[in-house]
């Protein structure tokens, strides 16, 4: 079982995340979500999308910015 971190954003907050390739592999929830008040985490193509997908469960859309 992982840790949640202290600092945790919450679950699908948002419509749109940008992303780095320093955070792939993808998955919604973000790791730095915590996941008690969300879907279960799936993970997300991003690259070989044109650098752009969306999470099927909650529909966030997330955007490759390098």
């Amino acid at each position: 079982m992982s840790a949640v971190p202290a600092q945790s954003e919450q679950a699908n907050a948002r419509q749109t995340y940008e992303v780095r390739r320093s955070d792939l592999p993808l998955s919604c929830p973000l790791p730095s979500m915590a996941l008690w008040n969300s879907h279960p985490r799936v993970y997300l193509p991003i690259e070989g999308d044109g650098g752009e997908t969306d999470c099927p469960y909650c529909s966030a859309h997330f955007v490759l910015v390098d």
